[in-house]
């Protein structure tokens, strides 16, 4: 889970953690009656969904009881101190809200990697099966009937290829995460803030040596919503990457900025993603400007979400 950018998990990407769409807007079906504001938007508080509207970052809704949704999410790093450097971490879940307050969601990785000439990487160049996760999530505090919403996260994985270098490997981890998000105006301006932690252990095939990692991240994102079905943003991170499972040895850090978007094509299906660049950061032992040892120069995220 620790390695390719950071923001997504033990799950798709071990290092990307963390990820944007906006559900269908309360109201835009006929025979709804739902009132409007002034501005045309409804007023349904409980029923805009901000799971996906903050790019990395994540809201803290889960769906309807019995909602099922079929989601894509795709990351990719781009970006060293020189060489080619491009990798791809994709995973592919089936979510399942069993109750007003749980959701599950069973999932498989696929993993891509373009590297040459790279200080440090074996040039490579491969696609393939990357590992599987369990996605669980708890909603603590409801955002409909609470002045914000706060809900827990963890995912347990195993992954079979580095998504940062595609070297083979057996890698047990998870990622826990805890979800806080507050609407700022009504049906019009929203707030995310996470914090992330995933650690995991490490075979590396080839020399049969274990390693441990870990990674905590803050994350914090506001989204406005220009059309009812169109909503952009700007998220922040702040990384730090660590030897050891327990945040043990400080390694380096990064700060990552960008633009999101969500947008629902239809009712079923919507689209989201963000496009970020490391602003900042610092290696250990490593005067140079920002930090491209444990991450890329360039994160980005895109997402494809099918509901039924």
């Amino acid at each position: 889970m620790v390695g390719l950018a950071s923001s997504v998990s033990a799950s798709a990407d071990e290092g990307a953690r963390g990820l944007a769409y906006a559900a269908p807007w309360p109201g835009s079906a006929p025979g709804l009656g739902v009132n409007k504001l002034a501005g045309g938007l409804p007023s349904a508080h409980a029923e805009i969904d901000t799971e996906h509207i903050f790019g990395f970052s994540m809201g803290s809704d889960i769906g309807k009881p019995g909602e099922i949704e079929v989601e894509f999410e795709n990351v990719g790093a781009f970006g060293k101190r020189s060489g080619t450097y491009a990798a791809w971490a994709n995973l592919n879940q089936v979510k399942y809200t069993v109750s007003d307050n749980f959701r599950i969601a069973p999932g498989f990785a696929l993993s891509g990697q373009r590297i040459n000439g790279v200080p440090g990487l074996a040039d490579h160049s491969d696609v393939s099966f990357g590992g599987a996760a369990l996605e669980l999530r708890y909603k603590l505090v409801d955002r409909a009937v609470a002045p914000f919403g706060l809900t827990l996260h963890a995912q347990p994985g195993w992954s079979r290829i580095d998504d940062a270098t595609g070297l083979h490997i057996q890698q047990y981890g998870a990622e826990f995460a805890a979800l806080f998000d507050r609407e700022l105006v009504k049906d019009r301006l929203f707030a995310a803030f996470n914090v992330w932690y995933g650690t995991g252990g490490t075979r590396e095939i080839a020399t049969n040596l274990w390693r441990h990692d870990s990674e905590m991240q803050l994350q914090t994102a506001i989204s406005y919503a220009v059309q009812p079905e169109l909503v952009f943003g700007l998220g922040v991170r702040y990384a730090r990457a660590y030897d050891g499972g327990a945040l043990d040895r400080f390694l380096g850090d990064a700060v990552f900025a960008g633009p999101t978007f969500s947008y629902s094509i239809s009712k079923e299906v919507g689209i989201s993603g963000t496009w970020q660049m490391q602003v900042a950061g610092k290696a250990i032992g490593d005067n140079r400007s920002l930090n491209l040892e444990q991450f890329e120069r360039h994160q980005a995220l895109l997402r494809l979400n099918l509901h039924f």
